[in-house]
């Protein structure tokens, strides 16, 4: 059962999809019902972040193009000219609520540096207290491949990871995870994402959408290590959070981990840009899996990249597999063979489940 009667604080993610009924044509009565909810959540006591897609789509309506332009600047231009449909919308659908608006555009770069991370956080917190509804996109006008999230599921996870949040809901036009190659059924409760849950996903072949269900998987990925939970359900339910809060199933519950990340570490598990990567051995595995203990240079086996003092690492196993991350005290051209040398810091370093 998806715990939102004891949330204090959610993120709803909302799909193109959701809020379109075709290229450039916003469903206003879907954002009515949508801005309802919502309103009933805050109501209830609970505090709620949008994640909100559909700026490129609502661009390319209004620039008059039938298919998503492949060219990178056509796409921000696209992005320019929808975000400000997109924000104008949303509040006149919360006016009704009585309910202020405040639009959030992140790239990836945002949340790259501890101090812009804290930054992001604290403006929410302030907008939160303030009873303001915090709506955020992805800022595809700047956004070039280094610095985007590739989807709004990731972001919505990123955004749930920094806020601390105790739901996550990512909303599609799809009921939940569905076992195709099974029963056929949504299925109702997953515990781990393991490699048999990854086969069941599929991308999407929506014109204005990216990702699908394989970019909601790792979303949930990234929210469960941050100890929040995960639900993939329908967008087109108007009484999806009705029927939660009577303790109803719907969708796909994803749990989340029975150990977070703590919360002055996530800025360190969220990262994906890394300047090099450290190989453990069995001594430094057994490191990693005791809280705070400090990385030495005797736990290394093999040192890989170009990296600087202060920068992040991937940390692998004798398998190759990723199972931490952290900043390395020691530069790459001054890496230490052996001994008792910290090479990182218990409090920076993170395992990854």
């Amino acid at each position: 059962m998806v715990p939102l009667e004891n949330a204090r604080r959610v993120v709803i993610k909302i799909g193109t999809g959701v809020l379109t009924s075709g290229i450039g044509n916003l469903d206003t009565d879907r954002i009515t019902v949508l801005c309802r909810q919502v309103a009933a959540l805050r109501q209830s006591g609970i505090e709620v972040v949008l994640v909100s897609s559909g700026s490129i789509g609502l661009g390319m309506g209004k620039l008059g193009l039938e298919a998503r332009p492949e060219d990178l600047a056509q796409l921000q231009a696209c992005a320019a000219v929808g975000q400000s449909i997109l924000i104008n919308t949303w509040q006149a659908g919360f006016d009704p609520h009585r309910l202020t608006v405040a639009q959030i555009l992140l790239t990836r770069e945002d949340l790259r540096s501890k101090h812009r991370h804290n930054a992001i956080f604290e403006t929410v917190e302030r907008l939160l207290a303030s009873g303001v509804i915090p709506i955020v996109n992805e800022n595809d006008t700047v956004s070039a491949s280094e610095i985007k999230f590739g989807d709004n599921d990731t972001l919505s996870a990123l955004v749930a990871s920094v806020m601390c949040a105790d739901l996550l809901f990512i909303l599609s036009n799809i009921p939940g995870l569905i076992d195709k190659q099974g029963t056929g059924q949504v299925i109702p409760f997953v515990e781990k994402i393991s490699p048999a849950i990854e086969a069941m996903a599929e991308g999407t072949e929506q014109t204005t959408s990216v990702g699908g269900m394989i970019s909601k998987l790792s979303a949930a990925k990234i929210a469960q290590r941050a100890g929040c939970g995960v639900l993939i359900g329908s967008g087109q339910d108007a009484t999806l959070f009705q029927n939660l809060l009577a303790g109803q199933e719907t969708g796909t519950y994803f749990a989340p981990n029975s150990q977070p990340i703590q919360a002055d570490k996530r800025w360190i598990a969220i990262q994906d840009k890394t300047s090099g990567i450290l190989t453990v051995n069995e001594h430094g595995k057994r490191a990693i899996d005791q809280p705070g203990k400090n990385l030495l240079a005797a736990d290394i086996s093999l040192s890989q990249g170009d990296f600087s003092a202060g920068e992040l690492v991937h940390i692998r196993n004798a398998d190759g597999q990723l199972i931490a991350q952290g900043l390395c005290q020691v530069a790459a051209s001054e890496f230490p063979e052996e001994g008792s040398t910290v090479i990182i810091e218990g409090d920076f370093l993170v395992r990854l489940d």
